[in-house]
């Protein structure tokens, strides 16, 4: 396993995350990745091997195992990560896409020909909407994988010993799983630091939106004040200017359009008589 993959993708993203995302990334990485990776594979490693049933009736443990382990845990958590960790790699390569779309700009206009992006790691415009979209993503993944788990292991435990009575079996029989206990407890500590993400993922998004919402109405604020202060001479030297702003004339102003004529037929043509 190359670790220093790891260690890139999490400094990438790292760059252009909150404090709320850095410790989610850093959640997910050691405690669900590397748990995953060392400790979890091998505790898994011999759950059909060793499951054993107390018959000698050939494919009765096979069907047993099925029955109750539909899908492997392991696979389960590694089809997980992979979905929980997508979308952040979705925002590094919007934030690569502005950077190369800056790039193409300066070489065709030059560096006094303005720029496209003042920064283009700022969570602004689409940048934004992207991050904001990865966040209910994750939750939304981690939330449903959840769902999964528990559907498939009630509360999320392993019993000791199960009871099957499925063809080929001859009668009722018990079969006894691997180390139920030491599964339990990874299976626990998985659902935890899930749940944790879950709810990391859910105050990020409310402090981004919130943020948003705070600087619109300061933005807004702003406005106001400054279109109650301006002064009668920067009013009328910028009315040719307002005049040739089409639909902006009255952007953020109180004013009413002036009125028109009722007949601007007949206003216009004594205008020109």
């Amino acid at each position: 396993m190359n670790w220093g993959i790891f260690e890139g993708l999490l400094s990438g993203v790292n760059k252009y995350s909150t404090a709320f995302g850095r410790i989610w990334l850093s959640l997910v990485f050691i405690f669900r990745v590397l748990v995953y990776l060392v400790t979890a594979e091998r505790v898994w490693s011999d759950d059909h091997k060793d499951f054993d049933c107390n018959t000698k009736q050939p494919g009765c443990s096979n069907v047993c195992f099925d029955e109750f382990f539909p899908v492997s845990h392991v696979r389960l958590w590694a089809l997980q990560l992979i979905l929980v960790t997508c979308p952040s790699l979705l925002v590094v390569m919007h934030v690569a896409y502005r950077e190369a779309r800056e790039k193409k700009h300066r070489e065709a206009v030059g560096e006094d020909g303005g720029r496209l992006y003042l920064h283009p790691g700022k969570k602004r415009g689409g940048l934004w909407w992207t991050y904001v979209c990865s966040l209910v993503f994750k939750a939304a993944v981690d939330t449903a994988f959840l769902y999964v788990f528990h559907s498939f292991y009630p509360r999320y435990t392993l019993p000791h010993v199960v009871k099957c009575h499925i063809a080929p079996c001859p009668n009722t029989v018990d079969c006894f799983i691997s180390k139920p206990s030491e599964k339990n407890i990874f299976t626990l500590f998985m659902v935890v630091t899930a749940a944790i993400c879950i709810l990391l993922n859910l105050i990020e998004l409310v402090y981004l939106v919130s943020k948003r919402c705070r600087e619109g109405l300061a933005a807004r604020r702003a406005r106001a004040t400054g279109m109650g202060h301006r002064p009668d001479g920067a009013t009328s030297s910028c009315k040719g200017d307002d005049l040739l702003s089409g639909d902006l004339i009255f952007l953020g102003s109180d004013a009413q359009p002036p009125l028109l004529p009722d007949l601007p037929r007949d206003h216009v043509t004594k205008t020109i008589l």
